[in-house]
């Protein structure tokens, strides 16, 4: 345990020690925020008066709606910015020194997962402070007590599981200019991925498949119900429950598998399980990776 322990203080020192990866790694939180209110929000506001008329509260459901999705992205995005220190590691061959060291290889993988769930665990609760004070400012309401707690739950879940699975792809990278590429792909595909750009409701049957056996959109299903749960009941008060079914269809608020909502319980089963999948593959990695 002490071993794990220096190994987990020393990863969080290489990352917190290089100023300007933790201030973009904070900044990249705001721009996304600032993305959409400039170009995404009027579009959804829009598009849901279309549904249901000039009900109160649209722009708090829209503002909560493309929150939940970011923050479960943002989890993904922090965690494998964190995972840089891993690829230094690989890329300077630091890592070939743990790995010749009297330590075992589970010890070096839980190192660098939990150092970097740490990571994301800190840059994702402010950046969902950060959405709360948007949301707020926007003429929205502050979560509830409860409400702040489930989402704190689910956004460690989430880091955990984004962590382990980006780890497992950090593994195939060995130098610094190719993790970047990776981070660049990454950043650009998660946001498709987890419903976030456009609705998953409108996409091909295919796609949409392939976006439900993706970890994060379960997290962005998750987040968006916490949400979402005050305005939704406002703006769809008036309103005919197919309209409200089918608006949760479409924008992703509720996964429907066999004709029914895939239940809470079940989603977080899959992102615990997923989890645990990719921290198993990833040990498996570093036991046969070459040194």
């Amino acid at each position: 345990m002490t071993g794990l322990r220096n190994l987990i203080r020393r990863n969080l020192w290489m990352f917190f020690r290089d100023r300007s990866a933790v201030f973009f790694s904070f900044l990249s939180v705001l721009i996304i925020i600032g993305l959409y209110a400039l170009f995404l929000a009027d579009t959804q506001v829009k598009s849901l008066k279309s549904m249901v008329g000039d009900a109160t509260d649209i722009r708090f459901l829209v503002d909560s709606w493309i929150m939940g999705g970011l923050l479960a992205v943002n989890t993904v995005t922090v965690s494998l910015g964190a995972l840089a220190v891993m690829v230094r590691d690989q890329e300077n061959k630091s890592i070939r020194d743990f790995m010749t060291a009297p330590i075992k290889r589970t010890t070096i993988v839980l190192s660098y997962i939990i150092a970097a769930f740490i990571i994301g665990a800190i840059i994702s609760i402010v950046g969902f402070a950060a959405m709360e004070i948007y949301i707020t400012l926007s003429g929205g309401e502050w979560l509830s007590a409860i409400a702040v707690l489930k989402i704190l739950g689910v956004v460690m879940l989430s880091v955990l599981n984004s962590t382990a699975m980006m780890f497992f792809i950090a593994t195939f990278v060995r130098s610094t200019s190719a993790f970047s590429t990776v981070s660049t792909i990454t950043g650009t595909m998660i946001g498709f991925l987890a419903g976030i750009y456009v609705p998953i409701g409108v996409l091909p049957k295919t796609v949409q498949y392939v976006i439900e056996l993706f970890p994060t959109s379960h997290s962005a299903v998750l987040l968006r119900q916490i949400f979402m749960e005050t305005p939704l009941a406002s703006v769809f008060q008036h309103a005919p429950a197919e309209v409200l079914a089918e608006y949760n269809r479409v924008f992703g608020v509720e996964f429907i598998v066999g004709g029914k909502p895939l239940s809470d319980q079940w989603m977080l089963l899959y992102l615990a399980s997923a989890t645990a999948v990719f921290v198993v593959l990833s040990i498996v990695r570093i036991r046969h990776m070459k040194i």
